[in-house]
């Protein structure tokens, strides 16, 4: 995984020594460079970018004044000349804030930050992976992390969550459907488990939460198998 990245300086010289840096870096790839703040703005229409390292002082426009004018901005790493810009940085959420001249420990340091940030902001995007169901005749949005097990109670089916017990009129089969393969597991034919919050199990229970759920003989294979690969 690389970081999309874009430089944004005036200053020629100043652009080639962050762009070595950069193109060296095994987690960042070059996609731009712009000698001011407006080309870079166009640019970030045309662009998908995670990162944009970014000169504070340039004329016309500065480096704050872009990042006022960005209605979403990636993640920005200020380069500036100048210490007494750093606390101003920071209301601006920046990544982090890198003083010239640019070391290669520093800058390293910088970008771990940033692969940091994106991980999580990734993770938590596929933690919200969630699914609509219909309960007492209202719409609900669940989000699957946060389901423990399904259990079946002949014409419908109990989600148990960290938050609620959901009841739905649904079939397991129908449901199960609705599921990401990787994550659950039908194991009996009344229960399907989040296989990520399964806490231990043995030939005829897991257990989930500190409850034991009855698990098919002809389950144990697939769910061992299951378990290797979450």
């Amino acid at each position: 995984m690389k970081l999309k990245s874009i430089i944004v300086d005036d200053s020629t010289m100043q652009r080639m020594a962050v762009a070595k840096l950069v193109n060296n870096h095994p987690s960042l790839a070059l996609v731009a460079e712009y000698s001011n703040a407006i080309e870079a703005k166009n640019g970030l229409k045309n662009h998908e970018v995670d990162i944009i390292f970014l000169d504070v002082e340039m004329p016309i426009i500065n480096g704050f004044d872009l990042l006022e004018s960005l209605d979403n901005p990636p993640q920005v790493i200020l380069i500036t000349g100048k210490p007494d810009y750093a606390l101003k940085a920071f209301d601006y959420d920046v990544t982090d804030y890198l003083h010239k001249p640019i070391t290669m420990a520093r800058f390293d340091a910088s970008v771990r930050r940033a692969v940091s940030k994106y991980e999580q902001a990734n993770k938590i995007h596929e933690d919200e992976e969630h699914i609509f169901v219909k309960s007492n005749l209202k719409k609900r949005k669940v989000i699957l992390n946060d389901i423990k097990w399904v259990e079946a109670l002949g014409d419908y089916i109990k989600l148990v969550t960290d938050e609620a017990n959901i009841v739905i009129l649904s079939t397991m089969k129908n449901f199960e459907k609705q599921l990401p393969a990787e994550k659950f597991l039908r194991i009996h034919k009344s229960y399907i488990v989040n296989l990520e919050k399964i806490e231990k199990f043995n030939s005829k229970n897991v257990e989930v939460a500190g409850r034991q759920i009855p698990l098919s003989r002809n389950k144990k294979t697939e769910l061992a198998e299951a378990l290797n690969n979450v």
